[in-house]
């Protein structure tokens, strides 16, 4: 594995986080659950082992948004952090956009496309699925 250092955190600056490595994988997500955790029309994910990520700063807030999802925000401020799966206990996917340099890892795919909304932008030139992509 490539060793990359990224950072990031939290708008009010409370909750800071260390990625080493290289993500697992890199999208963007249109589903409901994603457009109403994140208040937008879609949030930009990247995924890494468990493992690769360490909390520098802070103690994120957590939400179970289904019975298998865990989501965490900063209980400050509000921006949405993670999300943890219980089908995959060794990963955890972080909001692209609170890292220091999100343009590291630009997403390569596009899921749950089949939720988007009419009027969201979508990027051409990268894959899309209408749900999940494994």
């Amino acid at each position: 594995m490539e060793y990359i250092n990224s950072e990031g955190g939290c708008l009010c600056g409370s909750v800071r986080f260390r990625i080493t490595g290289v993500p697992r994988s890199s999208s963007v997500c249109f589903c409901r659950s994603c457009r109403l955790a994140g208040g937008a029309p879609s949030v930009a994910w990247f995924v890494v082992n468990i493992d690769q990520y360490t909390l520098l700063s802070g103690q994120p807030a957590t939400f179970q948004s289904s019975p298998p999802v865990t989501r965490s925000f900063c209980a400050k401020c509000g921006t949405p952090l993670s999300y943890q799966h219980t089908d995959d206990r060794n990963a955890i996917e972080i909001t692209t956009a609170t890292l220091d340099d999100p343009q590291r890892f630009p997403p390569t795919r596009e899921i749950w496309h089949s939720q988007r909304v009419p009027w969201a932008a979508s990027n051409p030139t990268i894959s899309h699925f209408a749900q999940e992509s494994r």
